[in-house]
């Protein structure tokens, strides 16, 4: 460890007071998916503080919870990331070497003191967790996968072994994007017992929730086993939740088998092609969603964010109808729900779609949950409810990303930024022969254009007798971006092409909002090239979030009109009359057969509805 990182690093040495894991009784006796028989709901601190948060903003949020919400089922108060750097005071990361780690002599994170005066002298989250479950509730924690670098750089011991932290570590698959910690190498003396001495920690102090980060993308699967040991010899009821996404979907089996929740993509924001593309992701994961083990489509962005890596004193972009979307697919999907807003600054609208009992009880409740049908921009969603025998019917307007329809692309990456491994996307996509234009587009990935560069590495088409056409070589028929000029074998800065580091001789420059048309053979049979974002927006602060995608079909064209999206009653299995009750509006529509039933949903609005056989 250099000299300048140790007189920049503050290690405080606590003697804790409680050393013993509290054992939650019978906790041991049962299914660790049997914590979570119902998609989770709660707050999180991310969206509105980032890695910030402070303890009386925790409290109000609890407290607030506590008095409005509690009674519809929302339970778990999560402070979120970096919980343990005792100067982070912004919505950003703390660069490592400016960062005051408070850890204790086992190489644990603790609480900083300052952020959180309740866990002084060694008392941990204790305190707080004290707080929050005398309101009736859950609380929470974030922690990253690995060992703490503070840890191995001082050569910590590992409790209750004769191995330090510097034995169980490597550099292998460090974290991209925060490097305070190291790989646990499993198989290593020592390496099961510091993750049982943290979650032996973590239970002491109370924690109901913990959400690891940098561990589902990659998939982490030998540190996901360890951290599933941890939990379970704690006797403790910890729920587990695994980020970012997106999550494999061939590891559904392990996650399942290893945790309560898991990311299907990667940081959700108040972005609508965000919100569109989660569609592809919530029909794709549909099929694993079981009780216990939830696919997690990410936090709600809703109300007030405060300060946040995206977001600061403002309200939630999404329209009231974008909303009832976003709740309504999360419902029918079964998603966790973990609120992101800052809840005291809630208004009427929003405690409406977080208090309506009737959806609420689909979220919980329904099964056989699947996507209907995905045509022209208009969605459908199915549930059944398991009392009664009554289907539940979402309809959506998704009629595009804002930017461009989303109906026919060839390719979508979704949200690529500095969290995304490598900072780009490898593209390798089959062309339908006789295509006659190739479009590829850039989208913001959610939280405005600044610093959006972004690079198409060495683009090219191949034809069906084996030859292959660079676009680097092509000329275009048209480009355009959101900000200067597309450019060829440069950035859309005029420098060389370069994603995390790595530079490029060929490939074009641009910038969201892009789109670039090309004339493209009629034999073309595959497009390959490497997206990325280009070191001229990653080297600033904040942005550099896009999404790229291709088409071979005019991705301009898509209208903004509501629409009537006829239900087609006996395909759901209803010979007769039914009765239809709007859960949202709270009230009976009336009786309808066949397919008399076709309600008109708002651009990129939603409806949820209960179907009931009348006789």
């Amino acid at each position: 460890m250099n000299n300048t990182l140790i007189r920049k690093t503050v290690v405080y040495i606590f003697i804790l007071m409680q050393t013993g894991a509290v054992k939650a009784q019978n906790a041991s006796e049962y299914s660790f998916h049997q914590w979570a028989l119902t998609p989770p709901m709660g707050w999180n601190s991310w969206d509105c503080y980032g890695p910030s948060v402070v303890e009386e903003e925790v409290k109000a949020n609890a407290d607030y919870m506590a008095a409005n919400l509690k009674d519809f089922g929302w339970e778990y108060v999560v402070v979120d990331i970096r919980w343990h750097v005792d100067n982070q005071t912004t919505g950003h990361y703390n660069a490592y070497d400016n960062s005051t780690f408070i850890i204790d002599e086992y190489g644990r994170y603790l609480p900083s003191p300052t952020r959180f005066p309740s866990s002084a002298n060694g008392a941990g989250f204790k305190p707080l967790a004290d707080y929050v479950h005398g309101l009736g509730l859950k609380f929470g924690i974030h922690i990253m996968r690995g060992v703490p670098k503070e840890a191995v750089f001082n050569k910590l011991s590992i409790k209750g072994t004769n191995k330090t932290a510097a034995d169980i570590y490597s550099t292998a698959y460090e974290c991209t994007w925060l490097q305070d910690n190291y790989t646990i190498v499993a198989g290593k003396e020592g390496a099961q017992e510091y993750y049982n001495s943290i979650f032996d920690l973590y239970a002491s102090w109370g924690v109901d929730f913990v959400k690891v980060d940098d561990l589902s993308r990659p998939y982490h699967t030998n540190e996901i086993e360890m951290i599933r040991k941890a939990v379970d010899q704690t006797g403790r009821p910890i729920v587990l939740s695994m980020s970012p996404g997106a999550t494999p979907v061939e590891e559904h089996a392990h996650a399942t088998a290893n945790a309560n929740m898991w990311r299907t993509i990667d940081d959700f924001w108040d972005n609508w092609s965000q919100l569109n593309y989660s569609f592809e992701k919530c029909a794709e994961w549909a099929p694993y969603v079981q009780p216990g083990a939830w696919p997690d489509a990410d936090m709600l962005p809703l109300g007030k964010f405060i300060r946040g890596e995206r977001a600061t004193n403002r309200y939630t972009k999404f329209t009231k109808d974008e909303q009832y979307t976003l709740m309504t697919l999360w419902t029918m999907f079964k998603s966790p729900l973990m609120f992101g807003g800052n809840l005291p600054d809630n208004n009427a609208f929003t405690n409406s779609l977080l208090t309506n009992r009737e959806v609420l009880e689909v979220h919980a409740n329904s099964i056989n949950n699947k996507q209907w049908f995905n045509e022209n921009d208009v969605i459908g969603w199915t549930a059944d409810d398991p009392k009664t025998g009554d289907k539940f019917v979402a309809l959506f307007n998704s009629a595009g990303d804002g930017f461009v329809t989303t109906n026919n692309l060839l390719y979508r990456s979704g949200t690529v930024s500095r969290l995304t491994d490598g900072f780009g996307e490898k593209i390798d996509i089959g062309i339908t022969k006789g295509s006659k234009q190739l479009f590829l587009i850039v989208n913001d990935g959610g939280d405005g254009h600044a610093c959006d560069h972004a690079d198409w590495i060495n683009p090219t088409i191949y034809l069906d007798n084996g030859d292959s056409i660079s676009l680097a070589d092509r000329s275009w028929e048209s480009a355009f971006a959101g900000w200067g000029e597309v450019t060829l074998n440069k950035s859309i800065s005029g420098n060389p092409l370069n994603v995390k580091g790595t530079s490029y001789e060929r490939g074009i420059g641009t910038h969201s909002q892009s789109i670039i048309k090309y004339t493209i053979p009629g034999n073309t049979v595959r497009f390959k090239a490497f997206a990325g974002l280009d070191i001229g927006g990653t080297s600033q602060q904040g942005g550099a979030t896009v999404e790229f995608m291709v088409s071979v079909t005019d991705p301009t064209t898509h209208d903004e009109d509501a629409v009537a999206i006829p239900v087609n009653l006996k395909e759901l299995g209803f010979s007769g009359d039914c009765m239809i009750r709007d859960l949202w509006e709270k009230k009976n529509l009336g009786t309808f057969s066949g397919t008399e039933f076709a309600p008109t949903i708002n651009y990129h609005g939603a409806g949820l509805y209960r179907i009931s056989a009348t006789n």
